[in-house]
């Protein structure tokens, strides 16, 4: 069931989630599997705390690896992922269903830009069974985050090349 908060957030700007069986899209494959479209298109929410405490999120897509060097030149910090109990404490999301919709204000939100070479993608919506279709666009509207390149770069999560811009 989509949480209200992601609910408000999905009527506010003309939305709608798609909601599939109970921890069907817990993880890029396969959320891709079960909407039917790329790995890439998936915008997966990746929570980080940096070593002075500090909460930050990337958006990117489900086909791509953080570089940790990109993403520490920006934050300013070292860093490493959160645990699932930090995750889910601090957005109220699980992991595998983290929503990039409705984040509390002390955590930053990044937007990688390679999810805007997509016409449209998927972030969830709050649950391991959901996502919701959008835009780049409207993605960067509805988080406010700041858009950068924080992608590893050459080479797509499952080892083939990485498409080129505008693909």
């Amino acid at each position: 069931m989509i949480p209200d908060r992601v609910k408000a957030v999905l009527d506010a700007h003309g939305l709608k989630a798609l909601e599939f069986e109970p921890d069907s899209t817990p993880t890029s494959p396969l959320a891709a599997a079960k909407i039917g479209c790329t790995v890439g298109q998936i915008a997966k929410s990746l929570l980080f705390v940096g070593k002075d405490g500090s909460l930050f999120m990337v958006v990117a897509p489900g086909d791509r690896k953080i570089a940790q060097s990109k993403l520490k030149a920006v934050v300013g910090v070292k860093f490493r992922m959160t645990r699932p109990e930090e995750t889910l404490e601090a957005t109220g999301y699980p992991p595998g269903g983290v929503c990039p919709f409705d984040i509390p204000v002390r955590i930053r939100m990044f937007i990688d830009a390679g999810l805007g070479r997509y016409t449209t993608i998927y972030p969830a919506a709050g649950t391991t069974s959901s996502g919701v279709l959008m835009t780049f666009e409207q993605l960067v509207t509805i988080t406010g985050g700041t858009v950068g390149d924080f992608l590893q770069d050459g080479e797509t999560g499952d080892g083939a090349p990485a498409p080129a811009e505008g693909a």
